[in-house]
């Protein structure tokens, strides 16, 4: 049985980042530090991850708050197509 990830927003986060910033997005949407990971993944056990990345440039970033997008962390506009 796999996880499906819960929908914390059906729009994204924008949000501030800064060149060499290190960040762990929230895979499984249940945490309560969206859109980044707070550990709820494992006390919750749902075999998920975090996707950790490193900022490229300093600037806006809009990370995926349904958690559906083909191009995780970052948002697609998959949102768009939910119910």
């Amino acid at each position: 049985m796999s996880f499906e990830p819960a929908i914390p927003q059906k729009q994204p986060y924008v949000l501030d980042a800064q060149e060499g910033d290190k960040k762990a997005w929230c895979a499984c949407g249940l945490s309560e530090s969206q859109p980044f990971c707070d550990g709820s993944h494992s006390r919750q056990g749902t075999g998920m991850s975090p996707k950790v990345v490193v900022c490229e440039k300093s600037g806006k970033i809009a990370w995926c708050g349904c958690k559906r997008s083909a191009n995780a962390p970052f948002c697609d506009g998959t949102h768009k197509t939910l119910d």
